[in-house]
């Protein structure tokens, strides 16, 4: 009785022995932990926009004796966005250009000969620039990211070129909203918007700059 008292002791103390350490223990819990957080930066989260509370702003500018520019907002028809990890991967945006609305200061009084927002609203929606009777609508289509950068086909009047949209903040919410802004900064030449100014001096710039600020929430 005595030795087999003591066999199974002896057995409980090698079980014992031949268990995990507490380092290995605490290995496979930072391993496990790892893991976790590896799978969810792989996981693809997609959203889709609210095109009532998005906007796509823009700004251009003219140089000359006396610079000035133009600044305002164009609505979105609709759009949705991947990301993973943190990135823009994917997405697809549409923006009505008929709804571009200047919101800077400065214009002359309606009724006036120039310099009124009107003649500025019917300008730009001339073939002079975006001819939105023939191209109510521009795209732009995410292709890829890394970090805060992401590359995009931008088409607009038709023209599609590549592009790449900075300064990308994304927070995504517990409750499956998000929020997400950018920047992308175009050549209007390369779209054919070519007009020139009528004052000698005066030179409209190229580049106009684009700054989106998104709200969405996780697709169905």
């Amino acid at each position: 009785m005595k030795s087999t008292v003591l066999s199974i002791a002896a057995m409980a103390t090698l079980l014992v022995a031949c268990g995990p350490s507490e380092a290995e223990k605490q290995a496979a819990r930072e391993k496990a932990v790892a893991d976790s957080l590896a799978a969810a930066a792989a996981a693809e989260h997609n959203y889709t926009i609210d095109p009532a509370t998005s906007v796509l702003n823009w700004a251009a500018k003219v140089t000359g004796p006396a610079p000035y520019g133009h600044s305002g907002t164009i609505a979105f028809n609709s759009g949705s966005f991947t990301v993973q990890g943190g990135v823009l991967t994917k997405g697809a945006f549409e923006v009505n250009m008929t709804s571009i609305n200047p919101t800077d200061d400065g214009y002359q009084p309606e009724g006036s000969k120039q310099g009124t927002k009107s003649q500025l609203l019917g300008h730009l929606s001339t073939p002079d620039f975006f001819d939105s009777a023939n191209h109510p609508a521009a795209k732009l289509t995410v292709t890829g990211g890394s970090g805060n950068t992401a590359t995009a086909d931008l088409t607009i009047r038709g023209t599609t070129n590549a592009e790449t949209i900075t300064d990308i903040v994304i927070t995504e919410n517990p409750d499956g909203t998000v929020k997400a802004s950018g920047k992308l900064v175009f050549d209007r030449q390369k779209y054919n918007v070519a007009w020139k100014h009528y004052l000698k001096d005066a030179i409209l710039a190229d580049n106009i700059e684009l700054t989106v600020e998104l709200n969405g929430k996780a697709a169905q």
